[in-house]
């Protein structure tokens, strides 16, 4: 197998190999390169999802109500919850997406001091279209290791998650 040529965490390594030869950097070399690796494909993202005129936490909201199935509806407790969001937030984003017509804010029929967020049409034309080009840019990403590669670094990352709790 062929030695992959060094990165910009390979010369982060070899500093404090010199400076600290008594400390194990493998930690550093791992989240190091996540670290980098999430920015540059975190901004990447971020440019496909403006196409749509979109931020990256305004698709997460419409990702999230396409992926809880028809009628693609949900409380704000509920989205708050699952994207990890305080419910001020959520607030400014359900607004924001409100506004643009891709969501609409109703009564919640067996609660009435509660709402349903769902998405319009509208919405959930734009989120098809803007899951396929942020998969596009995870895709090509992924294009630099082979398939089982590709499943080895998924299954290492799902250890690594549960066992951080992340």
């Amino acid at each position: 197998m062929e030695q992959p040529s060094k990165d910009p965490v390979d010369a982060i390594i070899d500093q404090w190999a010199v400076t600290r030869p008594d400390l194990d950097t493998t930690a550093m070399e791992v989240f190091g390169r996540i670290y980098r690796l999430s920015r540059a494909l975190g901004d990447r993202m971020e440019k496909a999802y403006a196409r749509h005129g979109i931020a990256r936490g305004e698709f997460d909201v419409l990702a999230t109500l396409r992926r809880s199935g028809p009628p693609h509806t949900l409380s704000p407790r509920q989205l708050s919850a699952t994207l990890m969001l305080t419910t001020g937030g959520m607030t400014g984003r359900l607004d924001k997406l409100e506004r643009a017509g891709l969501l609409r804010r109703s009564p919640d029929p067996h609660d009435r001091r509660g709402l349903r967020v769902t998405l319009t049409d509208e919405g959930l034309r734009l989120v098809d279209e803007a899951v396929v080009d942020g998969l596009a840019v995870q895709t090509e990403a992924l294009s630099h290791l082979d398939e089982e590669q590709a499943g080895h670094l998924a299954d290492l990352l799902r250890t690594l998650v549960r066992g951080t709790g992340a």
